[in-house]
């Protein structure tokens, strides 16, 4: 095994446990059903400090133990999963997280730091332990007749009307830092332990008996309703590490019966007994095993040798087998794969659109009717494998979106305010790389609704607001772009104050008339701030900047609206990927443009008024800019120009053309930076040709039409 490989994994998987931990930890305050998250918890606690024993992180194991032992007794109902719990667990899930990437950094063994910031939080976890150690020594059973009635699994005095538990457990199982008694301790919030026998007969008579070795197995009845499948979760971290059977009370031998004659879908003998309840996976991935050992030996048999299943049980499945076909059941699968691969990809798939381009350019210049048939039909592949390329690469913003779960209980608090945090759209999907960077800008825009956008709770009683304030995260797609936004239900924006802050900075003159959205824009301006103090979240004009910045560095844009009293929203579009887009081309004398398919509208042939910068599309208000005029490009307009009709967030402009050059594949590459600060521009593509065109902005183009058509003309139009 490549250790360091293995490592990596140990990392990787750590924290995307450490992830799962932080939102179970986040849901089970207002969780209905609590047990299934709890569980959550302590399995990723478990998981996490079992792999950590692989690799010696005894630090990481000693820590995590003492965290597990406590959901070990909130799991068993001792202790009750309450507000300060929940932040306990939640700092304890941070310092796993800090002693994983240290790990990862190449530090193997704690330092000074680590060590002191794990302290408190060791204290105060034994601190709930020592309050909730309720939990007796010795596990409680029922009456002498009772236990003399559980035997050995199978035995003669085995009883017939409560689940049979035959356990066995490993020698191992205390060195691994497991407690047998917690386990059945356990069963007991499943159900009414009806008896027990301790079974001693593996201790070593000659004196050789190891003190940190287990020696004891256990049969045990136990009346509850629960599944087999629940039954055997309890024993879900020992499960590789002892022998464990589980029978079910013969009055459930005709339900599962009846279960079986209910199943009309094909399926192999094992996937209809897992389905009916009989029979739990990891025991048909043992029988399974065994059959591949033998594979002379039918399934069932297997499976009443092993003593998992009834012989009844098995019977029935097999006659309703034979009703229907038996098929295979498709099994999804997913692999991880480097990023770096991905982009890779999506590269190599680009130059292969370029290649494409050119080789349909020399086709129609040759005029040879089977090479353009050839090429068109690749043409049409390779747009499949764009498209099957980019999906690879398309994750759901719902991930980015949970991270904010935390930050709003730790900011709320840490304000005094009461907010909540309501997610939607979170199934919405974007290109990876969009993902990553617009976690930031959010975070952003996140914490300055909280700190300045909703009140505090006497503040809003005394509007007639509800006590808990509310921020709202939503996702979804329009117009080939993701539109995600940001909603308080706060006090909204101060109008005369971002002014008031604007003219003092002269970023504006004294009387100068600017609309709502341009007065709000202000707030983006770098160091502007209207806080009166300053604080751990704002104050210091440092932020809302960065977002602008950060969000038109992907193509994107932001707005914002407010109403005063009853709170704010900023909108965030953004392309759905960096990489391919659909393109459509235009010309202006030699100059070719493309422009994003999905932000185009409609054509039409130019019609408009000599010297006017405007037309009536069908009774509506259309203004246009002239891409010749816009860009200088030497010569006279063609005879037959073209508006190109543009549409960007409900509102739409015209572009004036020479010419319309079709649809194109278009992959987009990032201008220089000697560029960047180029309006209307977004990016560069390369024709089949080996020309270069130039990717329009279209959102900036629609700005600088509507802003450049004057008010009286517009009603003019209208009119």
């Amino acid at each position: 095994m490549d250790l360091d490989q293995a490592l990596q994994t140990f990392i990787t998987e750590s924290r995307e446990l450490l992830a799962d931990m932080e939102s179970a930890l986040l849901a089970v305050e207002q969780a209905e059903d609590k047990d299934e998250l709890v569980n959550a918890i302590f399995r990723a606690a478990h998981t996490i400090k079992g792999s950590a024993g692989l690799f010696s992180l005894d630090h990481i194991v000693s820590f995590t133990h003492v965290v597990e032992s406590l959901l070990d007794q909130v799991r068993a109902g001792k202790l009750l999963i309450a507000d300060a719990l929940v932040g306990l667990l939640l700092s304890c899930r941070d310092h796993i997280s800090a002693l994983v990437e240290a790990v990862a950094a190449g530090q193997t063994q704690p330092d000074e730091t680590l060590s002191a910031a794990g302290a408190p939080l060791i204290a105060q976890l034994r601190a709930h332990l020592s309050g909730g150690a309720a939990a007796a020594a010795v596990v409680p059973v029922g009456p002498a007749v009772q236990l003399q009635a559980v035997a050995r699994l199978n035995g003669d005095g085995a009883l017939t009307d409560a689940w049979h538990i035959s356990l066995r457990f490993g020698r191992d199982v205390l060195r691994n830092g497991m407690d047998p008694l917690s386990f059945i301790r356990y069963l007991q919030t499943l159900g009414s332990i009806r008896g027990i026998v301790t079974l001693a007969d593996a201790i070593p008579t000659d004196g050789s008996m190891d003190p940190e070795a287990c020696y004891l197995g256990f049969e045990i009845a136990l009346e509850t309703q629960v599944s087999k499948s629940t039954l055997e979760n309890v024993f879900e971290f020992v499960r590789d590490d002892c022998l464990l059977t589980i029978l079910p009370p013969h009055s459930k031998i005709s339900d599962y019966v009846d279960l079986l004659q209910k199943q009309d879908e094909p399926a192999r003998l094992g996937e209809m007994l897992v389905r009916c309840g009989t029979l739990t996976q990891s025991e048909l991935d043992e029988a399974l095993k065994t059959q591949a050992r033998t594979p002379e030996q039918p399934l069932g048999t297997i499976l009443v040798d092993q003593g998992v299943v009834q012989p009844e049980v098995v019977e029935a499945a097999l006659v309703k087998q034979k009703q229907v076909k038996d098929v295979g059941a498709q099994e999804s699968r997913s692999i991880r794969v480097d990023a770096d691969k991905l982009d890779q990809l999506i590269n190599l798939v680009g130059e292969l659109i370029i290649a494409g381009a050119n080789v349909n350019l020399i086709a129609r210049r040759a005029q040879i009717s089977d090479l353009q048939e050839s090429t068109s039909k690749l043409s049409m592949l390779v747009e499949e494998v764009r498209d099957s390329a980019l999906q690879l690469r398309m994750v759901k913003i719902g991930a980015t979106f949970s991270r904010f779960q935390r930050v709003v209980r730790d900011v709320s608090h840490e304000l005094g305010k009461d907010i909540a945090l309501v997610i939607t759209g979170e199934d919405t999907e974007l290109d990876k790389t969009v993902v990553e960077k617009i976690g930031d800008p959010l975070m952003h825009l996140v914490r300055n609704s909280m700190d300045h956008g909703i009140e505090s709770a006497a503040l809003r009683a005394e509007r007639g607001k509800p006590a808990q304030g509310t921020l709202k995260l939503d996702a979804c797609h329009d117009s080939g772009s993701i539109v995600i936004t940001v909603q308080d239900d706060g006090g909204g924006l101060n109008r005369d104050r971002i002014l008031a802050k604007a003219q003092e900075r002269g970023l504006i003159e004294a009387g100068q008339h600017l609309s709502d959205s341009e007065v709000y824009a202000l707030i983006f301006e770098p160091g502007f701030s209207t806080a009166e103090k300053v604080t751990n979240l704002s104050g210091r004009g440092v932020g809302l900047d960065v977002v602008k910045r950060n969000i038109s560095a992907l193509r994107g844009t932001v707005e914002i609206s407010s109403q005063a009293g009853q709170g704010t929203k900023v909108t965030i579009r953004l392309p759905l990927t960096l990489a391919i887009i659909d393109g459509f081309l235009v010309g202006v004398g030699k100059s070719v443009f493309a422009i994003p398919l999905d932000m185009i509208e409609e054509c039409v042939a130019y019609s408009a008024e000599p010297g006017h910068d405007y037309t009536n599309l069908r009774g509506e208000v259309l203004p246009f800019i002239r891409l010749r005029s816009l860009f200088a490009i030497n010569g006279q307009p063609t005879r037959g120009e073209n508006i190109v009709v543009l549409k960007h967030a409900e509102q739409k402009a015209g572009l004036v053309v020479d010419t319309l050059l079709g649809e194109f594949q278009t992959v987009i590459k990032p201008l220089g930076q000697m560029f960047s600060q180029v309006k209307c521009i977004s990016g560069s593509t390369i024709l089949g040709s080996g020309d270069v065109a130039l990717i329009l902005d279209v959102p900036a183009l629609v700005r600088q039409a509507i802003q450049s058509v004057p008010v009286r003309h517009a009603e003019a139009v209208a009119a």
